[in-house]
């Protein structure tokens, strides 16, 4: 799915232009994605994890990713760089097309500026158009800032799973899952 290009004023009074990642914009999304990584652990990923991927690679997924019928991207760039990135997922199946994922990584240095927010009313007007009756994240313990952002916009803890994530320092930490019941 494409997200048509959206410009919007940031806290600073900064634009930022929200539209689904062109080809072209892979090198881009491999630097962001690396560094967003590297600023915090309530990511699923640690930067180095993101090495082995080429630009080809990466190429292939903003090409598949644009081309996905249910799958929805959504980057944000600021002076050509991309900032942050957001993901809607509709699930499939009879069983389980009434249910959407959602993710969300902003870079530090933009954190606060009203990106997460904007691209959480973007996400649950796609999926209020799409009919999906229950979006779903997950967050990983600790991450207050993103759980106060996530209950802001309606998102419920429903769940957690115990020791789901080991940091190098050998910490375990709990995911939590959360659902907004959109009818």
């Amino acid at each position: 799915m494409i997200f048509e290009q959206k410009e919007i004023t940031l806290k600073n009074g900064k634009t930022a232009i929200f539209k689904t990642p062109d080809v072209e914009d892979a090198p881009k999304m491999l630097d962001y994605i690396k560094t967003a990584c590297g600023e915090t652990h309530f990511l699923l990923r640690y930067p180095e994890e993101w090495d082995s991927v080429t630009v080809e690679q990466e190429e292939k997924w903003v090409e598949s990713s644009r081309n996905a019928p249910n799958n929805l991207t959504i980057s944000c760039y600021i002076d050509g760089k991309v900032v942050g990135n957001c993901a809607l997922t509709f699930l499939s199946g009879l069983k389980m097309s009434h249910r959407a994922t959602v993710a969300i990584a902003i870079i530090r240095e933009y954190w606060g500026l009203g990106i997460g927010s904007a691209m959480f009313r973007e996400m649950i007007a796609a999926a209020q158009e799409h009919g999906t009756e229950i979006l779903e994240l997950e967050y990983i313990e600790g991450n207050d800032r993103a759980r106060a952002l996530y209950e802001r916009f309606g998102f419920r803890v429903v769940g957690e799973r115990p020791n789901a994530f080991k940091l190098k320092d050998g910490t375990l930490l709990k995911e939590f899952f959360m659902q907004k019941q959109m009818k």
